[in-house]
């Protein structure tokens, strides 16, 4: 596989700054980085970003992430190892991912479900984390960006 296209966000002035600066402003959002971890995940298996998977995966065990859990992000909604909050951070994560699936993108039961589990910084650190793995599943998909690979 070969990419068919640099990473834009590398060869556009100033594109990764902004997304790196984006990214350091959600980290300082509160949201547990297990959750962002997992959503990360999950919107990155919905949108078949290799790269994504695979270096959100790497990310996931630096931060102390198990295999069991990982390997079961696709299914959590029929596994127990995550939390009521995680849970609520994977569904936001999909709602948001497959706008296109239903009338009601994101209903008011995952969106209050989220709410319950996080206050209004770190649900925003969330959403924000949500939309930025969704820019890169689609610039990487769209540009064939390989998996393992160093942009």
């Amino acid at each position: 596989m070969q990419a068919r296209l640099k990473n834009p966000a590398t060869i556009v002035p100033g594109a990764m700054q902004a997304i790196q600066a984006l990214i350091a402003s959600v980290h300082k959002a509160g949201t547990p980085a297990k959750a962002l971890h997992l959503a990360h995940l999950r919107a990155s298996q919905i949108n078949g970003c290799g790269a994504c998977v695979d270096g959100g995966v790497k990310q996931a065990r630096q931060g102390g992430e198990t295999e069991e859990r990982l390997f079961a992000v696709a299914a959590w909604r029929d596994t127990p190892y995550f939390t009521d909050a995680e849970r609520a951070a994977l569904a936001l994560a999909e709602a948001m991912t497959r706008l296109d699936d239903r009338m009601d993108p994101v209903p008011d039961e995952v969106w209050a479900e989220a709410a319950k589990h996080y206050d209004e910084r770190a649900l925003g650190g969330l959403v924000l984390w949500i939309a930025t793995t969704n820019l890169f599943n689609r610039v990487n998909v769209t540009t064939r960006q390989v998996a393992g690979a160093a942009w």
